[in-house]
């Protein structure tokens, strides 16, 4: 049994669609699990309907939705012959459903009206491919993965309750792949990023999250590999769209992945590596472009893992110093208060550090979780920040070419250990962005 991922940019438009069904056909006979994002930038759009219709801007909303709607009709006109096909039934359906649901009166609980609004792209993708393989003779079932990965209710990051995850997977997954074990190879189709409570309500795993859902398939189901399809050769020790001269890490350890994930790498998301590791099984990171290529393997094999210098940008994001208002030490009772004001806001800290008067934290800029977090921080401190900086960090800095990368910026903060570097730094032809408080 094998899990498969396929991100927005592997299902962004028919010829996609197609190229991702030719991929599903090619691979050795077999159970396989495929999971699938949202098409193309949808979750950006869902994100923005969001956005719109919790700030009361219906008519705003409703342009947006029909946007949508209009983007996955055309891509099912290029994919199904048939013009009175069920797909455009269930687009039409799912839309209508979300039309009245906006018009709604919204709830007060951001993170909730987000899963249930921004989830839906996953779910329209997932039908459409899974229809599409239909039509080609693939043989394949859908799966709605709110009844299979259980979580909490901590909306817009879930927990998982890996026992009734595992319970539920095998109940309604390996008993379907049971029953048709003579099929050549049976294919079900589910959606990446999303999951469900035991009260039926929709959660996701937060941004990115199908990586995580397909290595929880793969957890529950004891797999023997997960392959991510990107549109890139495979790992890459740098984003080519920040640093020419990538080179392909073929082969790092669960561990070095997991430190690259944790400091913000996007081609893995965080979460994914804990349960593969805790199995063993190995994760590959393929290009749908070029399918035949080898790719990137992570697994328990570490004697590559300081070959190269890795580089992560991680833009948008905010540089906070915090000062106690009576000039007491930064010290565990106030570092226990502050952390818990981030525990309370959701937000997850890029990188820290303090002097015996100060408490500097980055941390990914979020309009809706930052102004309480720093609101909240003002009652009791003086805080002072930057916006728009970008944190720099570099695995096995002994290999890298600083000079290239510091080149038109100015570091505001820099911290160093025996093997990572990390910089928080602004451009020296931005505006000056700091400020005291709201």
């Amino acid at each position: 049994m094998k899990v498969y991922k396929f991100g927005g940019a592997s299902v962004r438009n028919a010829d996609a669609v197609r190229n991702v069904a030719a991929i599903i056909n090619n691979h050795d006979n077999g159970p396989l699990i495929v999971v699938i994002s949202a098409m193309g930038k949808t979750t950006n759009m869902l994100e923005k309907l969001t956005g719109t219709y919790f700030s009361g801007e219906l008519e705003v909303a409703k342009s947006i939705l029909e946007e949508i709607k209009t983007f996955h009709l055309n891509i099912a006109a290029e994919l199904f012959t048939r013009k009175d096909h069920t797909i455009f039934d269930i687009i039409e359906r799912t839309f209508y459903h979300l039309y009245y649901y906006i018009r709604e009166t919204r709830g007060k609980n951001y993170n909730y009206e987000y899963d249930r609004i921004v989830s839906t792209g996953e779910f329209i993708s997932t039908q459409i491919v899974s229809e599409y393989l239909t039509q080609i003779n693939i043989f394949n079932r859908w799966f709605n993965a709110r009844d299979l990965i259980i979580t909490d209710s901590n909306y817009r990051d879930a927990g998982v309750d890996w026992l009734k995850t595992e319970k539920a997977v095998k109940s309604k997954v390996l008993a379907w792949f049971s029953k048709h074990n003579q099929k050549p190879q049976p294919v079900a189709i589910t959606q990446g990023f999303v999951g469900g409570t035991t009260q039926g309500f929709i959660t996701t795993l937060g941004r990115e999250g199908s990586d995580y859902s397909a290595a929880i398939f793969a957890y529950t189901l004891g797999a023997e590999e997960v392959v991510i399809w990107k549109d890139v050769s495979g790992l890459l020790n740098a984003d080519p769209k920040k640093l020419n001269n990538t080179i392909l890490l073929k082969n790092i350890s669960y561990q070095e992945a997991i430190e690259l994930a944790y400091y913000g790498a996007t081609v893995i998301h965080p979460k994914t590596l804990k349960p593969l590791l805790k199995k063993n099984i190995p994760l590959k990171v393929k290009s749908f472009y070029n399918p035949g290529l080898e790719g990137s393997i992570i697994n328990k094999e570490f004697l590559n893992d300081n070959s190269h210098a890795s580089y992560i940008f991680k833009s948008n994001q905010i540089l906070l110093s915090i000062f106690p208002k009576d000039f007491s030490f930064i010290a565990e009772q106030n570092l226990s208060r502050i952390f818990s004001e981030f525990a309370r806001a959701g937000i997850k800290i890029n990188l820290m550090q303090n002097s015996a008067l100060s408490f500097s934290v980055c941390f990914d800029e979020d309009k809706i979780k930052t102004l309480p977090l720093l609101k909240n921080l003002k009652k009791i401190y003086h805080v002072k920040y930057n916006t728009h900086v970008e944190l720099i960090t570099i695995r096995h800095y002994e290999k890298a070419n600083l000079e290239e990368i510091l080149e038109g910026k100015e570091i505001l903060l820099e911290q160093k250990s025996r093997i990572t570097l990390q910089w928080v730094v602004k451009s020296k032809q931005s505006e000056e962005v700091s400020a005291e408080g709201l």
